[in-house]
């Protein structure tokens, strides 16, 4: 059967899974006692198993089976979460998103499973191996597990409690039928569907018939499932009757009290003790249970909703996109904007007002779409920070060093384009802090530090920019060393202030390194980062102190496509400058000018800060306008003055790059086209300074 048609879907859940797993695994390690966080696990691992085997792909059903099966010890208790186990585990998770790439790329899977395999069959028998034989209950309920024998009504005390906690926290339990229509023809991925609507709205404790047989339509056309809940019956109903071949639901509430009757009068049936009842009367009593119910192997178990926990969103409030069509959605506002600007200035030819009121109008709406669109390209960082606690855990164990990641601000926001590519420079500084960064354990308590180093990972909106810091509690950037290393490849240092010596590691091949490993690379790092940083808009500075650690400080704009800047007059050329960078602007007057070191200084409240005169820089001609001013722009840590011959005002541009032919003006950051139609090219600040 095609499953074509799901495969995007399953695809973009599986990698959003695969995150999960990642991240419960990683709190699991820390917390190994944590009943709910290996539920959650299981819960994760079982829907990936189940997806994968609907789309045919048996491989990374066949795996994550052999994890559940490791992940039922955790469970039972029978197997203890220790570092080694939690490796493997990820090992685990490291080749299922290598299956999901490669799926995704349309390459041939030929990842091999055999290993991983032998290693989770090893702790699951050594897991096993070291229990005495259960007790004749406890066997039989493996056995109803084994043989799909528990029913959706027997419910066991587990699911009583969770049924409970959760009632008392507003939540319902419904018993739902389900019955599909005989003209079905893809069955299991009809129930896919099922399930995910019914996850969108609560959780689902037990289903009848059991996974694996829904996964391989070992079933007719009726389904039965348990589920936690706030919605109502009816609603539940309705969402269920909304999905096609679905033919007819029945919702039954669940009586608690009649289940925990029923359970106690069970057990008072089956309560004699293993010595005391006859083999014969042990297989009679499974036999009865096999004749009058059905289960599922491995249920879906997860605890009762926590308090203050967001319910689940519908799923028709959010809709995936095709990031093309974002793309090109925001050029279409942008030329919008360009358009917008242009009838303004038409509009103030003719004095007309009958067309400002209209274009006032026009205005607000374009600025509106324009907010919107902005909104829309927006993501969290988070995206890009919930890689990084595994790297550290990873580097942790390969450096032999205790290290800790602390994450801060990850909710702030930034252009979609910037997130895509600020993984990698990030990726590399944590590596660095890392391995160059914190010491050894050893080396720590001599110094009268905590011995597990950490790493902060910190991001928060200053402005119309976003700042990122990486920093560590390590033994800060070496001076001396960076000096000879530069005093080595013809850099003189002498003279040089100490921080830009330390600022020397983001020359291209500059490396300390007395050896190269496979953490920290072969000194092509820092360079790379700078570029990919300046090649956002952005900028990367380092503030470092001996013994005490370093901080890496990236700032970025929070969107690459439309922004406030000032335009000004060079020579007789019209430019802009982002009023991200602008501190403020100043009158010039040659007596605020001075010389220090063969440079030129202005002197302003106080500090002493470079000076630029901008016609100069670009090799055009003055003008001939008396009145100068003084742009004064901050680039990370550096403050310059830079010199213009005239001010035009504040105006929202549109950023268009330059083009191959132009790439290598490395002075500008793009061009706008204004009002009247002039191209006019956008300054890169952190260029001239």
């Amino acid at each position: 059967m095609d499953t074509s048609q799901y495969m995007s879907m399953f695809l973009e859940e599986g990698m959003d899974n695969l995150q999960t797993l990642n991240d419960s695994l990683l709190q699991l390690e820390k917390e190994p006692d944590n009943i709910d966080k290996v539920n959650e696990i299981f819960r994760v691992a079982h829907t990936i198993k189940g997806m994968s085997a609907t789309m045919g792909f048996n491989k990374m059903a066949e795996l994550t089976h052999k994890m559940e099966d490791v992940l039922s010890e955790f469970r039972n208790g029978e197997l203890k979460v220790t570092k080694d186990v939690v490796t493997v585990l990820f090992k685990c998770l490291d080749t299922l998103e290598q299956m999901l790439k490669n799926i995704e790329d349309g390459v041939d899977d030929d990842t091999s499973i055999d290993d991983i395999m032998e290693e989770l069959e090893k702790i699951a028998d050594n897991a096993k191996g070291g229990q005495s034989e259960p007790k004749e209950e406890e066997k039989t309920e493996e056995e109803d597990h084994g043989n799909n024998s528990v029913s959706v009504v027997e419910l066991n005390e587990y699911d009583i409690n969770v049924i409970k906690q959760a009632n008392d926290k507003g939540y319902s339990a419904y018993e739902i039928v389900i019955e599909l229509s005989e003209n079905t023809l893809l069955k299991s991925a009809r129930v896919f569907l099922i399930f995910k609507s019914l996850e969108e709205i609560g959780e689902i404790i037990k289903s009848v018939p059991g996974t694996e047989d829904l996964e391989n339509e070992n079933f007719d056309f009726e389904v039965q499932v348990v589920i936690l809940s706030t919605k109502k019956s009816d609603e539940v109903k309705d969402i269920l009757m909304n999905i096609s071949e679905v033919d007819s639901v029945s919702v039954n509430g669940i009586d608690i009290d009649a289940e925990k009757k029923k359970k106690i009068n069970q057990e008072v049936e089956v309560k004699p003790k293993p010595a005391d009842m006859s083999k014969q009367d042990t297989a009679k009593k499974v036999e009865e249970k096999k004749a009058e119910t059905t289960a599922k192997p491995k249920p879906k178990v997860k605890a009762a909703p926590k308090k203050n926990q967001k319910p689940h969103k519908k799923v028709h409030q959010s809709v995936r996109v095709d990031l093309e069509r974002l793309d090109k959605f925001m050029n279409m506002v942008s030329e919008l904007v360009i358009h917008r600007t242009r009838l303004e200035q038409i509009s103030s030819n003719y004095k007309s007002t009958e067309l400002n009121e209209t274009l006032e109008q026009v205005a607000r709406t374009t600025s509106d779409l324009q907010d919107l669109v902005m909104k829309i390209r927006m993501l969290p960082l988070d995206t890009v920070f919930s890689r990084f606690p595994r790297l550290i855990r990873d580097l942790s164990v390969e450096l032999d060093k205790e290290m800790e990641l602390v994450i801060q601000g990850a909710d702030t926001e930034l252009d979609r384009t910037v997130i895509d590519e600020i993984g990698d420079p990030l990726l590399h500084l944590i590596r660095n802090s890392a391995d160059h960064g914190i010491e050894s354990k050893e080396e720590r308590l001599k110094a009268g530090k905590n011995p597990v180093g950490q790493v902060r990972l910190i991001a928060y909106q200053e402005g119309t920019q976003a700042v990122i810091k990486v920093e560590d509690d390590g033994a800060g950037i070496n001076v001396e060393r960076v000096r000879e290393k530069a005093e080595s490849i013809g850099i003189d240092t002498s003279g040089m202030p100490e921080k830009d010596i330390k600022n020397l590691i983001f020359m291209e091949g500059f490396s300390t390194n007395k050896e190269v490993t496979d953490i920290s690379g072969r000194g092509v790092g820092m360079d790379v980062v700078k570029n990919k940083i300046a090649a956002l808009n952005g900028t990367v500075d380092l503030v470092s102190e001996a013994g005490k650690g370093s901080s890496f400080i990236i700032r970025l704009p929070l969107t690459l496509q439309i922004i406030q800047a000032l335009l000004v007059k060079v020579g007789e050329e019209t430019m802009a400058i982002s009023l991200g960078y602008i501190d403020r602007v100043i009158n010039y007057s040659d007596d605020i000018v001075k010389m220090s070191n063969n440079k030129e200084i202005i002197i302003y409240n106080g500090n002493i800060i470079p000076f630029v005169r901008v016609y100069d820089r670009l090799g055009l001609e003055k003008s001939d306008e008396k009145k100068n001013y003084i742009v004064i722009v901050k680039v990370g840590e550096k403050t310059v003055g830079l010199m213009v011959d005239s001010l035009l005002g504040q105006k929202e541009i549109v950023i268009k790059p330059l083009g191959k032919t132009l790439n290598s003006m490395k002075e500008y950051i793009g061009a706008t086209i204004l009002g009247d139609g002039l191209v006019t090219l956008i300054l890169d600040v952190s260029a001239l300074v």
